[in-house]
């Protein structure tokens, strides 16, 4: 069977696949979707917990205004139409963490559908298509069953019910992603627009996004779909990539060897790099659902969606666009600088307050990011603020000091744990040295001190005068201005 490592198992086939994500998105909102309970992470167990939300007999659930407004912003953030009117259903299974016996979510009538989200193409370069978006419904969250970390936990385990209400938006897409690569793009697409809209914090690790994905296979040539499976439970892209990677080789093996795909749930061991059966897949129908009886239809008029409206953020891609157009950064730059909103945020106070807002965006790949990335940080962790790349990127445009001086400063900055103009301040405000007969008198003393060097550079290895340039720096501590070291070398050693 190929591994998740085998990277090329869609190229060269006869199949084709075709994948479906499930996208469950927690809203930050401060209580739960139908009662006043905290949605607080890390409180005790079946602390934030009451009547409603856990089930009891009589308790009637009150929808939250605040949630739906999030998930009206995510789904115009996601080019969707939003519905005048969407109808609440219960949905009827069983399990340990569900305490009701059903699910409060949308079935038929839901809050949004038809939108998109565009990923690039990596057929066409510079291409995007589009991966549309079927619904985005709200639904309230289940429990959480915990397997470790308390006694008896090998042979029992233990409920959670703090989750249980917390307002969720499922975004189901078309099934119209092709590739693993491609689906991680899109949910890396997906992440970053939600953040930006600001209405959950997209946390994996605290199961604030979470994804399943559908998966099947069909001859190239075929348009009906094949079986599908279900991948359950990943919590990382990659590893939603790399399951998908192995249940394709997977499917396709079993169809080769004359078998069939049974529809089914399937979870991944990300130490094995293999998908496992979990349960036979259920259909809509398996869920039983009708209208919640105790909740009347949601209405988001215009009014209200015009509320609603105002708050969008400028998105990611937009963003970009206008960045490029406004300060004369690359798209590369531009797309590193908007990976979050905060990023952008800081970048453009910092190139509006800057000379040259290239080389502030130089300096943030180059100098600052590459710092926090060794501190394993984030851009909110830097000692260094935007303001502080900004003076520093104007006393190195003005030529008031060097890059090694820069990058001396940025080293004291991390190190110290201050912003730049503070250790500029600290360190005596250092000036590059443009004193031309100061540094003449330093270079004939270099020159001299090295025939051997000098008699090679006369024979013809012109990058001899390399040599030079890091003895004259190392001499005036780097505070020799470099451009005039070289002109000043190019004379002398002629």
């Amino acid at each position: 069977m190929p591994t998740s490592a085998d990277t090329s198992v869609t190229a060269h086939t006869a199949f084709e696949p075709v994948i479906g994500l499930e996208v469950h998105v927690q809203l930050l909102t401060a209580s739960k979707i139908f009662c006043s309970c905290s949605t607080r992470f890390g409180a005790l167990p079946n602390t934030n917990v009451c009547p409603v939300c856990l089930g009891m007999p009589g308790a009637l659930p009150v929808l939250n205004r605040k949630a739906v407004e999030f998930a009206t912003l995510a789904a115009m953030a996601l080019n969707c139409s939003i519905n005048e009117t969407s109808i609440f259903a219960r949905k009827n299974y069983f399990y340990p963490d569900l305490p009701k016996g059903y699910q409060i979510s949308q079935y038929d009538k839901p809050l949004a559908e038809h939108g998109f989200i565009e990923v690039g193409n990596n057929n066409e370069r510079g291409k995007t298509r589009k991966i549309g978006i079927t619904r985005v419904h709200l639904e309230e969250d289940a429990g959480k069953s915990l397997h470790e970390g308390f006694p008896d936990a090998d042979e029992k385990t233990a409920i959670d019910l703090n989750r249980a209400g917390v307002p969720l938006i499922e975004i189901v897409s078309e099934p119209d992603i092709a590739t693993p690569d491609e689906a991680h793009e899109y949910l890396t697409r997906l992440k970053e627009i939600i953040l930006y809209t600001g209405v959950s914090d997209c946390n994996m690790e605290e199961g604030s996004l979470r994804c399943d994905a559908n998966i099947s296979v069909r001859p190239r040539s075929q348009k009906e779909l094949g079986t599908k499976t279900e991948i359950k439970n990943v919590n990382s892209f990659r590893f939603i990539r790399e399951a998908l990677v192995y249940e394709i080789a997977r499917q396709i093996e079993v169809i080769d060897g004359g078998g069939k795909i049974a529809q089914e749930t399937r979870l991944y061991n990300s130490n094995e790099g293999k998908t496992y059966s979990m349960r036979s897949k259920e259909q809509a129908h398996d869920y039983r659902y009708f209208p919640e009886p105790d909740l009347l239809p949601l209405v988001v008029d215009e009014k209200w969606k015009a509320e609603i409206t105002k708050t969008l953020p400028e998105l990611p891609e937009t963003r970009r666009t206008r960045l490029v157009r406004e300060y004369g950064i690359t798209e590369y730059d531009a797309q590193v600088l908007t990976v979050s909103k905060s990023l952008a945020d800081q970048f453009e106070a910092a190139a509006k307050a800057a000379k040259n807002p290239k080389r502030v965006a130089n300096l943030v790949q180059s100098e600052l990011m590459g710092r926090l990335k060794a501190r394993d940080a984030e851009i909110e962790q830097s000692p260094i603020s935007m303001k502080g790349v900004a003076a520093s990127a104007d006393l190195v445009e003005s030529g008031a000091i060097s890059g090694k001086m820069l990058k001396d400063l940025y080293d004291l900055c991390f190190e110290r744990n201050k912003d730049f103009p503070e250790v500029y301040d600290e360190e005596g405000r250092p000036q590059q040295s443009s004193d031309t007969s100061a540094l003449e008198k330093i270079i004939d003393e270099i020159v001299a001190a090295n025939p051997k060097q000098l008699e090679q550079y006369r024979a013809g290895k012109k990058t001899v005068i390399g040599f030079f340039v890091g003895q004259v720096m190392k001499a005036s501590k780097g505070q020799a201005n470099p451009q005039l070291v070289n002109e000043l070398l190019s004379r002398k050693l002629a």
